[in-house]
């Protein structure tokens, strides 16, 4: 099992490394390609890793017991087994845009039946930050800060995901609605995913998608269950209104983060004007 999750990192590392050169030459095609690819096998790598994880336990099984391999295979594991960086990049991976650490667990305790406590967050994005200055890029991903779009600063209260396209963390003007959408509609699809495998959502994860659907016209009904079809279509429906004017900010912003800011300013944002002049004036 070593040398699958080793095989597995250095694929990682491949991938990273042409994310990076596509990013850099603007060709945004062959970058949402590798981050579908990327996405794919860091679950791949993560499944592997708690293979071996468990492996090493005493008296554990080599294999996990079919249902339990099911059970995985949909996002559900073994309750305090999974550090909580990646309780929240499973929980960000749902949600598909910058959310709130509140958010972010009730999402976690949604979808995959085990607690994540909200306040443990709090130092996690400096934590990180700190990992990535002393070891780059050689995590498959880490847990960063949204970006606002007009300082090019770190937007207070919200996380990302580093393989995600500097577009995709950027917080502007409609970022708000558009991101809430993406939301909905990354629920609605996990419901989706859920009920496609024979597991039946839990009431928590219906209650969150009925909140939801509540405030985007065309998506609540009076069921007793919201549908997810009818949240994906509505939300959709909505965000494509917004989506010219919302890309063209994004573009914008991006395009001044990239010349403006270094590797670790565009995952954690650059500093505070009022920090910089404090410490002598240091421009972004």
């Amino acid at each position: 099992m070593a040398t699958a999750v080793e095989e597995l990192e250095q694929r990682l590392a491949v991938l990273r490394a042409q994310l990076r050169e596509s990013r850099r030459s603007g060709d945004s095609t062959a970058s949402a390609r590798i981050r579908k690819e990327l996405r794919a096998v860091e679950l791949d790598w993560e499944a592997a890793l708690d293979e071996e994880e468990a492996a090493s336990l005493p008296g554990a099984p080599v294999a996990p017991p079919p249902e339990q391999a099911e059970q995985r295979s949909v996002g559900r594991s073994a309750a305090g087994a999974i550090p909580v960086r990646e309780q929240v990049y499973r929980s960000l991976t749902v949600l598909g845009a910058p959310a709130s650490p509140k958010l972010i667990s009730s999402v976690y305790e949604a979808f995959f039946s085990e607690p994540l406590v909200a306040t443990k967050l709090a130092s996690l994005r400096r934590d990180e930050e700190r990992s990535f200055i002393t070891q780059g890029y050689s995590r498959p991903y880490y847990i960063c800060a949204a970006i606002n779009h007009d300082r090019l600063t770190a937007a207070r209260g919200l996380l990302a995901v580093s393989v995600w396209s500097l577009e995709q963390r950027l917080i502007t003007p409609l970022g708000a609605r558009t991101d809430f959408l993406r939301h909905a509609i990354g629920m609605a699809e996990q419901v989706q995913r859920l009920r496609n495998t024979g597991h039946p959502p839990s009431e928590a994860a219906w209650r969150l998608l009925r909140r939801f659907a509540l405030t985007i016209p065309g998506a609540f009904s009076e069921a007793p269950q919201p549908d997810p079809e009818r949240v994906l279509s509505a939300a959709r429906a909505e965000a494509a209104v917004h989506q010219k004017e919302g890309d063209r900010e994004r573009i914008d912003a991006a395009r001044r983060a990239r010349e403006q800011l270094s590797d670790v300013q565009q995952l954690f944002g650059a500093r505070e004007l009022h920090n910089a002049l404090r410490s002598g004036g240091a421009s972004l």
